[in-house]
């Protein structure tokens, strides 16, 4: 296992504590408008991971049906109590991923971007790194994702 995990994180308050046992498969820096508008910032930077990747150590998250740009709506999961954002569910991957919100990691640098989406409607003051993957839009999964992170999630979709 990666010296790295487990990684802790949890909500605000404290009354939510969970860990990833592994690394994500994963990290999106999303620029699209949705996630500006539902984080009130500039981005998010999700960490898709398989949800049975996720324990919950404290607390039991409450899910709020959320529209999305795809008009199929997505899961965020929130502390009952400070309601921070934990993670999302989105309707193309259901349950089987959690797509985790790095800002509620203790370390969240720990997972910086390992691709940046939706640029085409970033923030004009925000610089990408030249070092970064930057798509206009979304991306062809066997085109960005390792080898290892396309067989883990064609082991979560088999044909």
């Amino acid at each position: 296992m990666d010296q790295h995990y487990p990684l802790t994180g949890g909500c605000s308050c404290g009354a939510i504590r969970y860990q990833i046992e592994t690394a994500p498969m994963i990290v999106h820096c999303c620029h699209c408008t949705w996630c500006q508008r539902e984080t009130g910032s500039a981005f998010v930077l999700n960490a898709l991971i398989e949800a049975e990747r996720v324990t919950l150590i404290k607390g039991a998250p409450v899910c709020v049906d959320t529209p999305s740009a795809s008009g199929k709506g997505q899961k965020i999961w929130r502390c009952p109590h400070c309601q921070v954002a934990l993670w999302s569910n989105y309707a193309g991957s259901g349950e089987k991923v959690r797509f985790v919100r790095v800002g509620t990691l203790d370390k969240p640098g720990a997972l910086p971007p390992d691709i940046h989406i939706y640029t085409s409607t970033k923030l004009d003051w925000v610089s990408l790194p030249e070092d970064v993957p930057a798509m206009e839009e979304y991306y062809r999964l066997s085109e960005v994702w390792s080898p290892e992170s396309i067989e883990r999630k064609q082991q979560l979709f088999p044909k």
